[in-house]
């Protein structure tokens, strides 16, 4: 467990998966994440790579030859990542390709994660490196739960999600048996820019949208006002999520999206894919910015 702390806020991560454990308050010691009842759901904010969502069969291909992949890749509850840099408030770590991961995935690469406070707001930087002689294909995003309600005299209700512009978008329909895309939709914004929290909204699983004009979703109490925003400028997908009846919601910022019902199953062809060419870096930034004046 590795810890890093400003003058407002203070977090906590995992070794395995370099994975998000805790973010609270210095001055309140208000706890925002989830934290992993396992009555619901086990995991406070998993971070993805090289696929989000499901593969259909868990299988792809790559030059004719087929690969199985875990639901959300292989990061989330990998144990070797290393940790390159640390101080006070910044921290990196690093996964390398190696022979037991090129059994899932054949291409020679360097991820790294970096968490980074900055005033009330921290940020999620990911950097990934092709170190093949071939074009790197992949997908990466954050799967961050938060608390929801924040404190024990409120409701699930007492919550929406507030968009910064107004929206058009509809939620894309999982096929709940497979975990697959459908090319069905779903309206889901009770107004153009808020959706409100309800124990039902997610029995149909996340909600995933692909075209939203907004890059920063806010949680927000209808009374005592904004709580936290997620701001995820390069990430065109979002998925939101919790189990039904949980007290918590994921806003997850994806670089890719699950397999569509129709998919082709080549990994070069994957919707959301990120193709990079050898020798060459890409990155990628979301962030948690924290609101403590309800706190006041």
């Amino acid at each position: 467990m590795y810890s890093l702390k400003n003058d407002q806020l203070r977090i906590r991560i995992k070794h395995k998966g370099a994975e998000l454990c805790s973010i609270t308050s210095v001055t309140s010691n208000l706890e925002f994440l989830w934290q992993a009842d396992p009555k619901f759901w086990e995991s406070h904010a998993p971070n993805l790579f090289p696929i989000i969502g499901v593969m259909k069969d868990n299988t792809y291909y790559v030059n004719g030859k087929a690969y199985n992949m875990p639901k959300h890749g292989f990061v989330r509850h990998n144990e070797s990542f290393e940790v390159v840099s640390k101080s006070g408030t910044k921290m990196t770590f690093k996964l390398n390709s190696n022979n037991e991961l090129k059994v899932l995935y054949p291409f020679d690469f360097e991820f790294l994660l970096t968490y980074e406070l900055i005033e009330n707001a921290l940020h999620v930087h990911h950097s990934v490196k092709n170190l093949d002689d071939k074009t790197l294909y992949f997908s990466l995003g954050g799967h961050p739960a938060f608390n929801c309600p924040l404190h024990e005299n409120e409701h699930y209700t007492d919550y929406v999600l507030k968009f910064e512009n107004a929206e058009t978008s509809r939620s894309y329909i999982l096929n709940m048996a497979s975990g697959l895309v459908t090319d069905k939709t779903k309206s889901v914004f009770t107004r153009c820019d808020e959706i409100e929290l309800q124990p039902n909204l997610f029995n149909e699983d996340a909600l995933i949208f692909k075209d939203l004009s907004s890059r920063k979703v806010t949680l927000k109490h209808k009374e005592k006002g904004n709580i936290l925003s997620v701001i995820f400028d390069k990430f065109p997908y979002l998925g939101i999520w919790a189990k039904p009846n949980a007290p918590y919601v994921c806003i997850e910022p994806w670089i890719g999206i699950a397999d569509p019902e129709n998919t082709n199953q080549q990994l070069s062809e994957k919707e959301g894919i990120v193709a990079l060419k050898s020798n060459s870096t890409f990155s990628a930034t979301y962030s948690i910015e924290i609101d403590q004046t309800h706190l006041v």
